[in-house]
């Protein structure tokens, strides 16, 4: 007999799902549930995609919750319980004479599905987790989307998807047009392998959670919000969703900024003064007078780590930087790997990152010797060129996660920028609990100089805000 779905009533559902939300960061209170309840009442349970919607736009107050909203749906609200039954022949898997499946007529039946944009691949990729994705576990049989998609390949499928495309589309190469739809039907074609991909993962969890619990798999196998996925083991497609959330953030500490700015704006009470005018009230100070606060904006001084094993997190730091650049009197950036450079002239405030960071690389002096990070050499150079660039009014950021390739660590040359600035703080996108393991040195130079765990743009929201100096 199958399990019900919700066992103790739908309402009570409704706030498990809301419950899983909150565990994963997304602020839905007591308002945004009742809304919700009311949404389920008045829509169509049956309309999956409706009542997605109206759950979504109940409960989300941001466009980057969506997609862990979508995957949390997805195990509270899944497609069917159990294996999906199919009753269109023309969806039966191929098989071959010893009836085993045959890959090569799943993959052309794959293709043309994904040609016609057909429905019916929703229910191809529950049948090929079915066959394809089960296996043996310690806990008993389990499913992997990573086994389907192995032996499936719809990666090489692009070509005969994209011929089809075309024909279907009736552009030729004699069209005027045709590079143009040659183009979209590539771009199409991708997008749709793409979305197949999801749905046979879809499938995994949601199999996966009937075995072994939604809230289990929603753990490891929902997305993680955009800030909070570590910088060290982001994919492309996370970091990118993480640039185009800069802007916000740069908006967020703008104004905690300004706001600190605004109290900070009487400056301290001048107690000598205060004392002088409350003799005219007989020694009561009922009027405070306060010092005049000193103008003018700080000095910023980036030394930032551009080896391949962080730069993710120094390209997104950039990024946040360079949005707050009016916060600031001047900011200046140097780039390194195991020598040091300034790099100020590639980011202008309209700049390409990517191509400013492909510049860094092909036309900056930041490699001396053989390109391996090299934290001593690096802060060297830096005082050897650029002993200037640091004053009393400079505050120092150092982009980096002190992996030194055990080399020496400079201590001397950092013990030198730290007492001549007015702050300096170095933010790590490594683990706490690894700083100083293997050829680190972060435990070193943590002696030396204020570090800061930064693993995520969540943490380095919340370090920089305190930070930003005022």
């Amino acid at each position: 007999m199958t399990t019900p779905l919700a066992p103790q009533g739908l309402p009570a559902h409704l706030v498990g799902f809301v419950g899983a939300l909150r565990k994963r960061g997304i602020p839905v209170g007591p308002s945004e549930t009742v809304d919700a309840g009311q949404v389920v009442a008045v829509l169509d349970l049956l309309d999956r995609d409706v009542l997605r919607a109206g759950l979504a736009a109940a409960l989300l107050r941001r466009p980057t919750h969506r997609p862990t909203f979508d995957g949390l749906f997805d195990l509270w609200f899944p497609a069917a319980i159990g294996a999906r039954s199919v009753d269109s022949d023309e969806l039966e898997l191929p098989r071959d004479a010893k009836g085993e499946l045959d890959l090569d007529a799943v993959r052309e039946l794959l293709a043309n599905l994904l040609i016609d944009d057909s429905a019916e691949a929703s229910l191809l990729a529950s049948q090929l987790v079915e066959q394809l994705g089960q296996y043996q576990s310690a806990n008993g049989p389990s499913f992997s989307a990573y086994q389907t998609l192995r032996d499936l390949k719809p990666e090489e499928l692009l070509q005969k998807i994209l011929q089809g495309l075309l024909q279907r589309s009736g552009a030729g190469k004699d069209d005027p047009d045709g590079d143009v739809a040659s183009e979209v039907a590539r771009r199409t074609a991708a997008q749709r392998i793409a979305d197949f991909r999801t749905m046979v993962e879809t499938e995994t969890r949601r199999r996966s959670a009937e075995r072994l619990g939604k809230e289990r798999v929603a753990k490891y196998g929902v997305p993680k919000q955009a800030d909070e996925v570590d910088f060290l083991r982001a994919s492309d497609a996370e970091l990118a969703l993480l640039r185009r959330s800069v802007t916000t953030l740069a908006r967020l500490l703008a104004t905690r900024l300004a706001a600190r700015r605004r109290r900070a704006r009487h400056g301290e009470i001048d107690l000598r003064k205060t004392l002088r005018k409350s003799m005219s009230t007989g020694g009561v100070p009922i009027d405070l007078v306060t010092r005049k606060p000193r103008p003018g904006r700080p000095e910023l001084v980036i030394l930032c780590d551009v080896s391949g094993s962080v730069a993710g997190f120094s390209h997104f730091t950039l990024l946040l930087v360079n949005a707050l650049r009016e916060q600031f009197s001047r900011v200046r950036i140097f780039a390194f790997i195991d020598s040091a450079d300034e790099v100020t002239r590639f980011f202008d405030p309209n700049a390409d990152f990517a191509k400013a960071m492909w510049r860094i690389m092909n036309e900056a002096d930041v490699i001396r010797y053989d390109g391996h990070s090299d934290y001593g050499s690096a802060f060297g150079v830096f005082l050897d060129k650029f002993v200037g660039t640091v004053t009393g009014r400079t505050s120092v950021l150092v982009l980096g996660d002190a992996r030194n390739n055990y080399r020496d660590p400079n201590l001397a040359a950092v013990r030198a920028l730290v007492s001549v600035s007015k702050h300096a703080h170095w933010l790590n996108p490594e683990p706490r609990n690894q700083w100083g393991s293997g050829d680190s040195a972060a435990d070193e130079y943590a002696e030396v100089i204020d570090m800061h765990e930064c693993r995520s743009a969540k943490q380095l929201t919340a370090v920089v805000a305190g930070l930003l100096p005022i």
